[in-house]
């Protein structure tokens, strides 16, 4: 029994959202672990209460807490809406994306035992918007990618700590700076200053048209992999394709003072409400936010409690190719976590 509470920040978003994150809620409330949940609203619900995408109140409550779970959110198409997700990364300067690929055994098809963290730089590269720009004629586009030192410096430093808190042995510093010598470049160079901060830890280069290759020829072959934002986020939805599709792959945002930790698919309105949603990927992001507040035990349970019950092949969602609801399959996990 956990004595303290841990308050943390839950945002349910919309479409699918609320019934994931009332199912992933179930099963931390199972676990006991000391959290506090104090709900906040973003995406649909705030605007449908008239507020903003993502309301101040929300904000500040980001701002206290030092962890959010946060369910998908649709950004509305129209004028005047950016993407929740860049708005929050911006606002929080959340620089580090954290994608892991975890093989679920019969939920994977391709491969097995694979188990690859990717960290990819969050604020900076050709994502920043820096320079957009459209000549009147259409027919001249231009964009900016600025990389920096301070930026490189800060997601290889955390890549390079997150492996060695986790026991992982290699780091695999992803590049392509035998063609763009100035921003790739600069990112390899300060990769060769902060290795040596890390000895214990073997690190390889690779150019990221051959990590791509080599991510479907051999996946077994890569532990962490660090890159620039653009780069990171092909070869993490790549990773994702080789152990079953985005319905099983969680993220997180980090920064220095605060984690978001999400499920990575969108919101699937078109299912919403019918009891069919599969909430495993918010579950596995609640998992890293378990490892981010130093409860490993519980996030350990979680993570052998979905590979049991998905491997035993009894109780899956449709998209897993079951006939399992989302209540079921929830029950079904905390019926594993009491035999535990």
């Amino acid at each position: 029994m956990h004595i303290m509470n841990i308050p943390i920040t839950v945002i349910p978003g919309d479409g699918i959202g609320e019934e994931i994150m009332i199912s992933v809620l179930s099963i931390l409330d199972t676990l006991d672990c000391g959290l506090e949940f104090e709900h906040a609203l973003a995406g649909g619900p705030a605007i449908a209460e008239g507020l903003d995408l993502i309301p101040e109140e929300t904000l500040a409550q980001i701002e206290k807490n030092r962890a959010t779970l946060k369910g998908p959110i649709t950004t509305p198409i129209g004028r005047g809406f950016t993407s929740v997700n860049v708005s929050l990364r911006q606002h929080f300067d959340l620089y580090a994306n954290v994608r892991p690929t975890l093989s679920i055994p019969g939920a994977s098809q391709r491969y097995s035992d694979i188990d690859i963290l990717i960290a990819r730089e969050n604020m900076e590269g050709m994502y920043a918007g820096v320079g957009h720009k459209l000549s009147e004629d259409g027919e001249r586009a231009e964009l900016t990618s600025v990389i920096t030192r301070r930026g490189s410096t800060r997601i290889l430093r955390h890549a390079f700590s997150l492996a060695q808190k986790l026991g992982r042995k290699k780091v695999t510093v992803v590049h392509k700076a035998n063609i763009m010598r100035s921003t790739s470049g600069l990112f390899l160079a300060v990769s060769k200053e902060i290795r040596k901060e890390f000895p214990d830890i073997e690190c390889e280069e690779m150019i990221v048209d051959n990590c791509a290759m080599q991510l479907v020829m051999n996946p077994h072959r890569f532990d962490v992999i660090v890159t620039t934002n653009l780069f990171g986020d092909v070869l993490s939805d790549l990773c994702a394709g080789l152990v079953g599709g985005l319905g099983l792959a969680p993220g997180a945002n980090i920064g220095e003072e605060r984690g978001i930790f999400e499920a990575v698919h969108g919101s699937a309105p078109d299912i919403a409400g019918k009891n069919i949603a599969n909430p495993t990927a918010l579950l596995l992001g609640a998992a890293m936010m378990l490892d981010y507040l130093k409860l490993t035990d519980e996030s350990t349970k979680i993570r052998a409690v979905i590979r049991q019950v998905i491997g035993e092949g009894k109780v899956r969602t449709p998209d897993l190719g079951g006939s399992a609801g989302t209540d079921e399959y929830t029950q079904a996990l905390i019926a594993k976590l009491g035999d535990g």
